[in-house]
């Protein structure tokens, strides 16, 4: 399968060492660019893929902006098997998390994803970590 995405004009490829015990965020996500390696322009980007490339899961949280202010005070969690991928295209007012209700969340209350870390609980792992924006 080969997905197309046009008018890209950054990349941002990364194999990352996750310490065991230790969170790491992988990638950061803002309105502006700023000059830190792993802050991506938030309304730029277009496609994200995390792929666990280790022997070991980990735990991806996906830290919300709830207010969408740059900050992140929501997040969700997601196990991420040994060689297995995650992938995301939408990242300004793409995601939302809800912790009362089971109800689906319509596109007028997403919010902007902040960042991603990466807790690889008890050993190190490594991640790879793509974008396109």
């Amino acid at each position: 399968m080969t997905y197309r995405i046009g008018s890209v004009n950054d990349i941002y490829h990364r194999i990352i060492t996750c310490p065991a015990n230790n969170d790491t965020t992988i990638v950061s996500f803002q309105t502006a660019v700023h000059t830190s390696d792993n802050v991506i322009d938030l309304e730029n980007t277009k496609y994200i893929r995390v792929s666990n490339i280790d022997t070991d899961q980990c735990v991806m949280s996906l830290q919300i902006s709830n207010n969408e202010n740059g900050t992140a005070d929501g997040s969700t969690s997601i196990l991420l098997p040994a060689q297995h991928s995650f992938i995301l295209s939408t990242v300004h007012e793409g995601i939302a998390c809800d912790d009362d209700a089971a109800t689906i969340i319509t596109d007028t209350a997403l919010h902007d994803l902040e960042s991603i870390i990466i807790d690889p609980q008890g050993n190190d792992v490594q991640v790879e970590v793509f974008v396109a924006s």
